[in-house]
């Protein structure tokens, strides 16, 4: 027998059956084990369709598919079901009878077809209006893709019809905190956290291999998205030539990671590995790979995505569902394991009235930056809406959308409308295509047309804002929700200056606060003072995927060289452009030339200096920094600007627009006024203020209109399918398991898989633990797992050098995330860690309790570890914000803590403890470590049950300490699917053992 369907489907019946003899569960749903994203029994599944193996370069016949298909480069695999379904049970065999049509899919009767304007059908879909539930007129739009995708994949295993009742009755449920399935349509990742999770699936080809277990289950069930933009860095600056020579430096340093790469978009199905030099995942996913509609063999859905980056909300702004996850997580989600999430409360966002000139889509973000923080969305979708949508670009949109992380949102996302359909256009989708998107969300009650009259929707909360209330603004020095008005820079600036150190102080004291450091730079002289500007990078997809601030910062640059203005030759300016597209309007419109003029010359095509990747400032430079204490600046176009991540440094760090870096650039320093103060002298000797060299909205839309066309989007995507020479000529092994080489220093096979067997572990006590860390608030992913360079004292250095690694080889710890012994002694590695234990001394140091020494936090840990004895970690509010990074919980785990005890949790980190086997707990409310007395020098028991079936999501537990101390926490296991990984000991022996079961 054949089923045309899907192997998801088969997939979904023969985990659902294998896994029920699991216990210990109310839901039906988290006994189940693995599964894939959906079981469809007319034409054919979502994932099916893209089963396949996706390379670059792979088959002529690739490159020739129509560009926007969207089958997009991924064939569809028949598969025969019925030996193997018998063979596991014959329940299956009447479970194969059972859901072989059509006719026994619970929402059979809302499967519908959807007319063509001129006559046939696009297909069919899942009809929400056809439920005839006046709920769902109510719901945001958000809400409503989550109720499509959860009706489409209803089973009554994995997603159950209570599950579909529970997201249309939203109002009331939502506030429950209920616990819902989600299967998002594929999944997107980027070199840093792909290379951990391409060497994880490897690794768990090996365990099932050695489990006697068919080592090729381990295969991407849905379609993954691999773009590697996170490895190249600013090593050449101020050149016509610095792409190609960043390139070069980029593959020798990283060719044995991009083989790696290569070796697993031909060993794994279903993976397309998109090369080094094509641009930032987030803008290629916002111009090229996201679909908006899936239109798979016939069968109409939402496009919706999980990656592995916090900033994957970016594609909000297109109206598809996207946000980030965790490693761990999307390494599930790729076998197939449904996300288990919380159904989220929605923030209704209203914008009205309209930008005023001069004010830029990044002055915009950082003002509803600072607005979310303040309001509190962590966890929580923000749906925006109002007349004042249609001022907006999608690209503006793109960018609010970009930095839902930074505001805390799980998305920040815009509904499909008409301005939605004229990027489609733009950007080269067929016009056949977006006819369909247009009809599909329409018919489905997902486009928003703002010429008719709006159903009133209902949200858990509601904003509003004035677009024209908005300033130019900037945020910094050390956090992206600390906005400062460009008018009250300066003062706050000296604010900055005398108050103690923390998020918004550096106490410098008075008397050197005017401190000139004086240097020789290429033989002329050179100074700088506290705020000297030395890095200035137009950088990061939030904004170098809008036109608008990039042809802004072109035309600033225009007027400025005009005027004979000239950015001092010590500050390292870069422009990293998020995709080709850009680099061709910027030549279209003749302003290259004079970004090039002020040293903005393009250096690569990824993120750069907003992820670490700034490479070095001149050694002079340096010089001066270090010997005289000068609190240096970078203002950098990002979304990231914590402490230590932009360079060691530059303590001050400002995100702006890309015109105003190079305002800034020009100015060389941000102790300036722009309104009163000049940016410099002008070749006729007059003062030139930032007013007159800043363009007016006008100005821009002409050349925004002028020069960015569709053409330049196709021919930028279709010369991206066919690689670049260096990528083309890596050679790779055509093996399925991969080789592992014991030697290097970049690939290593991980420890996780040691020794396991079939038997999950179930929980782990912890007893007479000690603190290996004492935090405060904010403890960021940076800290914890630092991405930039690896400092020459570190834990890490020290490896490398014992291997024969020089110095300048060490890359960065980014590059090396495919390495768990590096990554271990790279965790708490952060040169600005403030750890409670040091009294005050900041770094990357530890007190091991036993004996009073301080040492460095791997070595302490290895001490721990090596003793036998179990280590926990106290923090404050907001543990783990920032990228979500696997490694900061990966790497914890490897160093031997069992449990971290805080007052809150980043989303996406809280999951990737749970996922790698760390329990997290919540102090209650009014309660930390300071309130109770704890220093990190007592031993910590956790009373949690050693049997998994007494432990519930959410439950109390009580910690005792060894000077007699007692309090209560909260277990940060939310959902009964999180309870199932802690069992086996994390996620993903949890997927082995029940792959290994079919």
């Amino acid at each position: 027998m054949y089923i045309t369907a899907s192997s998801t489907a088969t997939s979904s019946i023969l985990r659902a059956v294998s896994s029920s003899s699991r216990s210990g569960f109310s839901s039906l749903r988290s006994l189940l084990s693995p599964s894939s994203p959906s079981t469809h029994f007319v034409g054919s599944s979502p994932a099916a369709s893209f089963l396949g193996r996706r390379s670059f370069g792979a088959s002529p016949g690739f490159r020739s598919l129509p560009r926007w298909s969207h089958c997009l480069h991924r064939r569809s695999i028949p598969l025969r079901v019925g030996p193997q379904i018998r063979a596991v049970s014959p329940v299956l065999e009447r479970l194969e009878k059972t859901f072989s049509t059509m006719a026994e899919h619970p929402f059979k009767g809302i499967f519908t077809s959807l007319p063509k304007p001129g006559g046939g059908e696009f297909g069919k879909f899942y009809s929400l209006p056809a439920l005839n539930d006046p709920r769902i007129d109510k719901l945001p739009y958000s809400i409503r893709i989550l109720l499509e995708s959860a009706i489409r994949n209803c089973d009554n295993f994995q997603v159950t019809k209570e599950d579909v009742e529970k997201i249309i009755d939203w109002e009331n449920t939502a506030p429950k905190q209920v616990e819902i399935p989600f299967k998002p349509a594929r999944v997107l990742l980027q070199d840093f956290t792909g290379v951990p999770a391409v060497v994880d699936l490897a690794c768990m080809r090996d365990a099932m291999n050695n489990l006697g277990s068919d080592s090729n289950k381990i295969n991407p069930l849905v379609p993954v998205d691999l773009v590697i933009d996170h490895s190249v860095q600013v090593d050449v600056t101020r050149s016509e030539n610095a792409v190609q020579a960043n390139m070069e430096l980029e593959f020798q340093r990283n060719k044995e990671r991009f083989a790696f790469l290569k070796w697993g978009s031909t060993a794994f199905q279903n993976m397309l590995v998109v090369p080094p030099g094509s641009g930032i995942v987030h803008q290629v996913n916002l111009e090229y790979l996201g679909r908006v509609v899936f239109n798979t063999k016939g069968l109409l859905y939402p496009d919706s995505v999980v990656g592995t980056d916090s900033h994957t909300t970016m594609i909000d702004g297109l109206g598809v569902a996207g946000w980030g996850v965790g490693g761990i997580e999307a390494e599930a989600a790729m076998l197939g394991q449904p996300l288990s999430m919380v159904l989220p409360g929605v923030v209704g966002f209203k914008l009205s009235g309209k930008l005023r000139d001069g004010v830029t889509a990044t002055d915009l973000v950082l003002t509803v930056t600072q607005i979310l923080r303040k309001h509190g969305v962590v966890g929580k979708f923000v749906e925006f809406y109002g007349d004042g949508m249609s001022e907006l670009s999608l690209a503006d949109r793109a960018t609010i959308a970009n930095m839902s992380p930074e505001y805390g949102a799980t998305m920040g996302f815009f509904p499909v409308d008409h301005v939605t359909l004229q990027y489609l256009k733009l950007t080269g989708r067929s016009d056949e295509t977006v006819s369909m998107i247009e009809s599909y969300l329409r018919a489905n009650k997902m486009f928003v047309d703002y010429n008719e009259p709006q159903q009133e929707r209902v949200y858990s909360s509601y904003l509003e804002l004035d677009l024209s209330g908005v300033e130019p603004c900037i945020s910094g020095p050390k956090r992206p929700h600390d906005r400062v008005p460009l008018k009250e820079m300066k003062a706050d600036w000296h604010s900055c200056l005398d108050n103690t150190v923390g998020f918004k102080g550096f106490a410098i004291p008075k008397e050197a606060q005017d401190k000139v450091a004086k240097f020789s730079f290429d033989g002329q002289p050179a100074e700088l003072k506290h705020g000297s500007v030395v890095i200035a990078a137009i950088t990061s997809c939030t904004n170098t995927s809008n036109p608008s601030v990039m042809l802004g910062a072109g035309l600033v640059a225009k007027k400025a060289c005009e005027l004979g203005l000239k950015v001092k030759p010590w500050i390292k300016t870069s422009l990293a452009p998020g995709s080709g597209v850009v680099t061709k309007y910027l030549a279209k419109s003749g302003l290259q030339e004079y970004l090039n003029e002020q040293g903005f010359h393009i250096v690569g095509y990824g993120c750069t200096t907003c992820i670490g990747n700034s490479g070095e400032i001149n050694e002079s430079v340096g010089a001066a920094i270090s010997e005289n204490d000068i609190v240096a600046a970078a203002v950098l176009s990002g979304n990231r600007n914590f402490e230590g991540r932009v360079h060691p440094l530059t303590r001050a760090n400002y995100l702006a627009s890309p015109p105003l870096v190079v305002a800034y650039a020009l100015a060389g320093t941000v102790d300036i006024d722009f309104n009163n103060e000049p940016i410099g002298t002008g070749k006729d000797g007059k003062n030139v203020f930032l007013r007159d060299i800043w363009p007016s909205t006008e100005e821009i839309a002409e050349v925004v209109q002028s020069s960015v066309l569709p053409d330049m989007f196709r021919a930028t995507y279709e010369s991206i399918t066919k690689g670049n020479p260096m990528w083309n000529q890596l050679s790779v092994p055509a093996n399925s398991l991969y080789s592992w080489d014991p030697n290097s220093t970049y690939i290593h096979e991980p420890p996780y898989f040691k020794g396991m067997t079939m038997d999950p572990p179930g929980p782990h006590s912890v007893k007479d633990a000690y603190c290996l860390l004492n935090f405060g608030d904010s403890i960021t992913t940076d800290h914890i797992s630092p991405a930039g360079s690896i400092h020459k004292d570190s834990p890490a250095a020290k490896f490398l050098l014992e291997r024969g690694v020089e110095r300048k080889d060490f890359n960065s710890y980014g590059s090396r995330r495919g390495n768990d012994e590096i990554m271990a002694r790279g965790t708490f590695a952060n040169i600005r860690l403030v750890n409670k234990l040091l009294n005050g001394e900041v770094g990357p140091k530890t007190i091991h309790i036993p004996t009073g020494e301080k040492l460095s936090v791997y070595d302490a840990a290895m001490r721990y570890k090596s003793a036998g004895q179990d280590t926990v970690i106290l923090a404050g509010a907001e543990y783990g914000s920032g990228s979500s990074r696997d490694w900061a919980a990966k790497g914890p785990m490897l160093q031997g803590v069992k449990a971290v005890i805080a007052k809150s949790f980043e989303r996406i980190h809280r999951s990737n403890l749970v996922g790698m086997g760390i329990v997290p707990l919540c102090f209650k409310a009014g309660e930390d470590a300071d309130t109770l007395g704890l220093t990190g020098h007592e031993r910590y028991t956790i009373h949690l049950p050693t049997n998994i079936l007494e432990i519930r999501p959410g439950q109390d537990v009580t910690v005792t300490t060894d000077n007699g101390k007692s309090f209560t926490c909260t277990v940060r296991f939310d959902t009964e699917v999180e309870l199932a990984y802690y069992n086996h000991g994390g996620i993903l022996p949890y997927v082995i053992r029940n792959l290994s079961k079919q």
